[in-house]
């Protein structure tokens, strides 16, 4: 493990993000947002068109309406924000939210999804160490992926999209989830690590009083995660794994019995 990164194994607990961190569910949830953006964009005539830098400035890390709403700023429109029952097909926030989540949804059932590797490593090396373990996610589907990646024995706490909206947290880049995190998990943030590949979430992380947060650049760039607050950045969590041992093929989580309590 080269010197410049922080040592996981010890730490008070470590919370991760979920979708571009643990799973490649970001990959998914760009294509779906490109789907219903460039659909939207074409209907409304909006310029300029969408882009992926478009993603990663005003949708990534964020909570699904949130998102939206930060786009349709970006490009000066106006949309009602309706209510979080409306259907897709509603010109809402809400609607284009809800539209989203179902391309979301029925890509995740059609192809499934597999934790990334070297992540996956991370997290066996570090629940064999005793480390506390939490998930961070504004996304509503976060239990739904994290057990269809067969990860969801590894974490004690998950503060997800639904928990943010059951008790009122405000959207990354607040303090709010990952302060959340900490308390759920126990933890003082002082002495914990945040895991993000968003620069919304590396935001909130930092404002919540992580001394250390790992970005991780599956495409917001270096730069950008360390000016968020990222205070080492990684192009995989494979960096964090000894040099000689392998990063291991997917297995199973531990089960009850071997969870720490």
């Amino acid at each position: 493990m080269p010197d410049a990164l922080p040592d996981l194994l010890r730490t008070d607990g470590v919370l991760f993000d979920l979708d571009g961190v643990l799973t490649p569910t970001a990959e998914v949830h760009m294509r779906a947002w490109k789907h219903v953006f460039d659909e939207v964009f074409a209907q409304w005539g909006i310029e300029p068109a969408y882009t992926d830098a478009d993603y990663f400035d005003y949708v990534d890390g964020k909570k699904r309406y949130d998102g939206v709403a930060s786009l349709m700023q970006s490009r000066n429109v106006e949309v009602p924000w309706g209510a979080v029952d409306d259907p897709p097909e509603a010109e809402t926030i809400c609607g284009i939210g809800n539209r989203k989540n179902a391309a979301f949804a029925a890509s995740l059932r059609a192809e499934g999804i597999a934790p990334f590797p070297g992540s996956l490593a991370l997290v066996e090396q570090l629940t064999a160490a005793g480390i506390p373990l939490g998930v961070v996610s504004s996304s509503k589907n976060a239990e739904e992926v994290l057990g269809a990646a067969g990860l969801r024995d590894f974490f004690r706490v998950v503060v997800d999209g639904v928990v943010a909206e059951r008790e009122g947290l405000a959207s990354k880049p607040a303090a709010d989830m990952f302060r959340a995190g900490a308390v759920a998990l126990g933890v003082d943030p002082a002495r914990s690590v945040a895991v993000e590949d968003a620069t919304s979430g590396a935001a909130s992380a930092a404002a919540a009083g992580f001394a250390t947060v790992v970005g991780v650049d599956r495409g917001a760039g270096a730069e950008a995660l360390l000016a968020a607050g990222a205070t080492v950045v990684v192009e995989d969590l494979d960096a964090f794994l000894p040099a000689s041992d392998p990063t291991p093929t997917p297995s199973s989580a531990p089960s009850d019995s071997e969870e720490t309590a």
